[in-house]
């Protein structure tokens, strides 16, 4: 976890930096969000987060990705942390299935917590194709632990929530990734 913690911060100094550029870059968060979210497979998501990174100023796309790599980054340590939390809380239970689908969904996260840093590097780099790439490694690892839970028992914690919303943040970054080239080039 000392990994993630780092990588936390890292992530959020890298945004505090990239936000200081972005009253002088184009783009206003509602241009932002009128181009991305009818594009996304959440719109109202998208839109909440785009307000959200609007309290710090006028994003532009990089920052609004940056921002949103955050969010991604920490729903996918927050989601890591429940599943060794519920793969701990079923070992004394009478289902040991549950708590090696649990263990099998930890894995998988871990697995997504490396997808999100190289996202962030990749993001950095200017490869927006490689940034898609990353960030959807992290739906695959969504998509195994989902699979666990398609036989009973159903998994009735917050882990199913927590991959919706990262399936939403991975929506959103595509469709970033697909309009930053065209800016990358030009802000450079």
């Amino acid at each position: 976890m000392a990994k993630s913690s780092v990588a936390v911060s890292s992530l959020i100094l890298a945004f505090l930096l990239l936000q200081s550029h972005a009253e002088a870059e184009a783009g206003s968060e509602n241009d932002v969000a009128s181009t991305i979210c009818p594009k996304t497979r959440n719109p109202v998501f998208c839109e909440s987060v785009s307000k959200s990174a609007g309290r710090l100023g006028s994003p532009d796309l990089k920052t609004l990705a940056t921002y949103t790599l955050i969010l991604f980054l920490t729903k996918v340590v927050d989601s890591l942390k429940l599943a060794k939390s519920l793969a701990a809380e079923a070992e004394g239970t009478a289902n040991p299935q549950l708590k090696e689908r649990y263990i099998s969904c930890s894995k998988a996260y871990q697995q997504a917590l490396g997808d999100v840093g190289k996202a962030y590097k990749i993001l950095a780099s200017g490869d927006h194709n490689g940034l898609n790439l990353a960030t959807s490694a992290v739906t695959t690892a969504v998509d195994d632990c989902d699979a666990e839970f398609k036989q009973p028992p159903a998994d009735t914690s917050s882990l199913p929530r927590n991959g919706n919303t990262l399936k939403d943040l991975c929506s959103i970054i595509s469709v970033m990734s697909q309009l930053l080239p065209g800016l990358w080039r030009s802000t450079q």
